[in-house]
């Protein structure tokens, strides 16, 4: 069992996985989530303070959730986010999709280089009598 204190209210809960928030401090959080993307979808083209302000949610919140990818602004958006990797500006998440595709070719080359090379398999002589069951009499 891991208990944890609950980063929130600092309650005592027993932690699972994902952030140390206990169950009532989640359900609150998602009520609020809930709440900023209504929000969002009803103001097109807000600020990440405004939604911030209007909602009672600290920004740093949204910002979290924008880089989730629970949240996504759209292209006329004030809010934007810049790639962790190479700073080009996105709209979730924390990579664009060019150092995504790079990162994920750069895992795949890894995975190639760490696999052992398969044996090559003996050579077949004309007479295969050592390799034959052979049953006694």
């Amino acid at each position: 069992m891991n208990i944890r204190n609950c980063r929130v209210c600092g309650r005592i809960f027993n932690y699972l996985s994902g952030p140390p928030v206990c169950q009532v401090c989640r359900e609150n959080l998602e009520a609020k989530f809930q709440e900023v993307k209504e929000y969002i979808r009803e103001h097109r083209g807000v600020g990440i303070s405004e939604v911030a302000e209007a909602c009672d949610v600290d920004p740093a919140q949204i910002r979290q959730w924008l880089k989730d990818d629970r949240l996504e602004v759209t292209e006329d958006s004030a809010i934007f986010l810049n790639c962790e990797s190479c700073g080009a500006p996105i709209r979730s998440g924390k990579f664009c999709e060019k150092c995504k595709n790079n990162m994920t070719k750069g895992f795949g080359d890894v995975l190639k280089a760490s696999r052992p090379e398969p044996e090559p398999k003996p050579q077949k002589s004309g007479s295969d009598d050592g390799a034959r069951m052979r049953f006694l009499k």
